[in-house]
Formats: structure tokens, C-alpha cells, sequence
């Protein structure tokens, strides 16, 4: 069920729940319903949270997003290199690095929001608010 208390901070952040609450989920849809992995909750359905603190504020998610996507192209550069080595040639590099980054988007563009809303915000956990109904 969606609203069910998540253990600990790192377990709710990885199943993209509330941190206030980490209870309630942040985003509408699955992440696999690729026309809608976007759209979030303005509030979250079990506590009320709103989630967007300021206007604006997901833009420092961009951050978040920015240094998950360089340590996804890393990991994939090195495994190229691993397997093929340097014979791998530029396009037998950047074929499989961005194909990875492709898709990985929708993952990359929520767990940049969810981890930026649970690491970097002053909003903290509420066990007042935890599984209350």
C-alpha cells in the first residue's frame, strides 16, 4: 500500500515517499508510464506537505540530477573500457553512454527531485505524522 511508513530516511527517499510523513508518495504515476513520470502531487496525499517549498524550487535538483547523470556516464565509460579497452573506439564509447543516459532519464529526473527534497531541504521527519490515519 502507498501510504505505509517507510523504516528509515535513505528506504523512503529510494521508494520516493514523503519526508515529512515518509508515508505518502510524491509522484502520481510509475515510472514506467513514460507520458506521465512527471507529474507530481502538489501535496502529499497523506500529511499535506507541500512539496514545492518556494517557486522554483526544483531547480537545484538540477544539481542533484547533473552529478547522478556524470556518475551514470562514468560507471558506463568504464565498463566500455573494461570489457573493450581502448579499441572500443569514440563511438563505441558515446553509443553506450548515452543510450544508458537515455534511459535512465525518467529514473535520473525523480531521484533527482526525491533525493533533493529529502537531503537538501530543511523539511525533517514527523513521526506525529507518520501512518496518523
Amino acid at each position: 500500500m502507498c501510504n505505509q511508513l517507510e523504516p528509515n530516511k535513505l528506504l523512503a527517499a529510494a521508494k520516493g515517499k514523503c519526508p515529512q510523513c515518509q508515508s505518502g508518495k510524491m509522484f502520481k504515476y510509475s515510472v514506467i508510464k513514460l507520458n506521465k513520470f512527471t507529474e507530481m502531487f502538489v501535496t502529499c496525499p497523506f500529511c499535506g506537505l507541500r512539496f514545492e517549498l518556494e517557486p522554483g524550487y526544483f531547480w537545484g535538483a538540477m544539481y542533484v540530477s547533473y552529478a547522478i547523470t556524470t556518475g551514470i556516464m562514468l560507471v558506463v565509460g568504464a565498463l566500455v573500457y573494461i570489457l573493450f579497452g581502448a579499441k572500443a573506439g569514440f563511438w563505441g564509447f558515446i553509443i553506450p553512454i548515452f543510450t544508458v543516459m537515455f534511459l535512465s532519464m525518467p529514473f535520473t529526473y525523480r531521484y533527482a527531485r526525491v533525493f533533493y527534497l529529502h537531503f537538501f531541504s530543511p523539511i525533517r521527519f514527523n513521526k506525529e505524522l507518520a501512518n496518523k490515519k
